[in-house]
C-alpha cells in the first residue's frame, strides 16, 4: 500500500497470517524505484500472481477538469498496472507460468456520463490486456480482468461529498445544472441500490484466481448487467448512448424506478442479444 500508515486494520485482519502469508510492504505504482525496492522484499524473488488493484476516480465535467488530474488517473489507472507487470513479467516467462489479474470495471466497457477520463482509463486496461493476453498464453501465463460495477465504499461516498460542492470553473451553468441535480442524484440512487460490497469484489478476485481456466473476463455484479445489456443487444453503442440519456435528462422517474427494480431483483434476469 502507498501509505503504510494506513495498515492497522488490514493488520489487525490478518491476524495469526501476518508475517507467514501476508506481509505489508510500501509500494507506489506510479514509482519506477517504489515498484522495484516493494519486489525486492519478496522472498525468493518470484511472483506467482499479480493483482492489480490501484485506482483512483475523477468525476465531473470535463471543462472543469485540469490536464494534470487526467493524467494522474492515467498514471495511476493505466501506467501503473502497465508497470507491475513490466516488472513481473521477465520472471513470469522464464518460468512459464503465472496470473495477472486486473481490477478494470464496467466502466471499461461502456462509458459513463461525467465520468469520461475514468472510463477512459478503464478502456485503456482492457484495450492493453486484451492484447497481451494473446502472446502471454503461448507462455502459460493468464490474464483476467475483473470488472465490478458500482462499489459501496467510504471513498466513493467522499468523492461524491466533494464534487456536489465543487466549482469546476470554466463550465458553462446548463452544463453544472446537468451535473449536480441530474448526474449526482442519479450516481447516489445507483449505489444506493446496485451497489456491491467490497468483499464481493474480493471474493470474485478468489474464485478468478482459483479456476482451472480463468476467463479473460468476469463481471462481478449481476443486478448492473441489464444495464451493461444495452451494449451487446446494439455492438454501435447508439442504442446505450440514447437510452441513458433519455433516462437521465428525460425520464428521471422512470430511471429511478427502473434503479430500485435492479436493486430489488426484478431486472436481475440477465438479458441476451437475440
Amino acid at each position: 500500500m502507498r501509505d503504510l500508515g494506513k495498515k492497522g486494520m488490514l493488520e489487525a485482519a490478518a491476524g495469526e497470517a501476518l508475517g507467514q502469508t501476508l506481509t505489508v510492504a510500501q509500494l507506489d505504482v506510479c514509482s519506477d524505484e517504489s515498484v522495484a525496492q516493494c519486489l525486492s522484499c519478496i522472498q525468493g524473488g518470484e511472483v506467482d500472481v499479480l493483482v492489480n488493484n490501484a485506482g483512483v476516480g475523477l468525476v465531473g465535467p470535463i471543462e472543469g477538469l485540469s490536464l494534470a488530474a487526467m493524467q494522474k488517473v492515467f498514471d495511476t489507472n493505466f501506467f501503473g498496472a502497465v508497470r507491475l507487470v513490466k516488472a513481473v513479467l521477465p520472471g513470469m516467462k522464464k518460468r512459464r507460468q503465472g496470473h495477472i489479474v486486473v481490477v478494470s470495471s464496467v466502466m471499461g466497457l461502456q462509458g459513463v456520463v461525467f465520468n469520461e477520463v475514468y472510463a477512459a482509463s478503464k478502456f485503456a486496461l482492457e484495450g492493453f490486456f486484451e492484447s497481451l493476453a494473446v502472446q502471454l498464453l503461448q507462455f502459460n501465463i493468464f490474464v483476467s480482468l475483473v470488472e465490478p460495477g458500482p462499489v459501496a465504499t467510504e471513498f466513493e461516498g467522499k468523492l461524491m461529498e466533494q464534487v456536489s460542492t465543487a466549482e469546476f470553473p470554466g463550465t458553462d451553468p446548463d452544463t453544472l445544472r446537468y451535473f449536480r441535480d441530474s448526474y449526482l442524484p442519479a450516481s447516489r440512487e445507483l449505489f444506493r441500490n446496485v451497489g456491491q460490497s467490497p468483499q464481493d469484489v474480493v471474493q470474485a478476485i478468489v474464485n478468478v484466481i482459483g479456476s482451472a481456466r480463468p476467463p479473460l473476463r468476469r463481471q462481478t455484479n449481476a443486478r448492473y448487467s441489464p444495464l451493461t445489456a444495452l451494449k451487446a443487444v446494439d455492438p454501435s453503442g447508439g442504442l446505450y448512448v440514447r437510452t441513458t440519456h433519455r433516462l437521465l435528462f428525460h425520464w428521471p422517474r422512470l430511471l429511478h424506478l427502473g434503479l430500485r427494480c435492479l436493486g430489488c431483483g426484478c431486472l436481475r434476469r440477465r438479458v441476451q442479444p437475440r
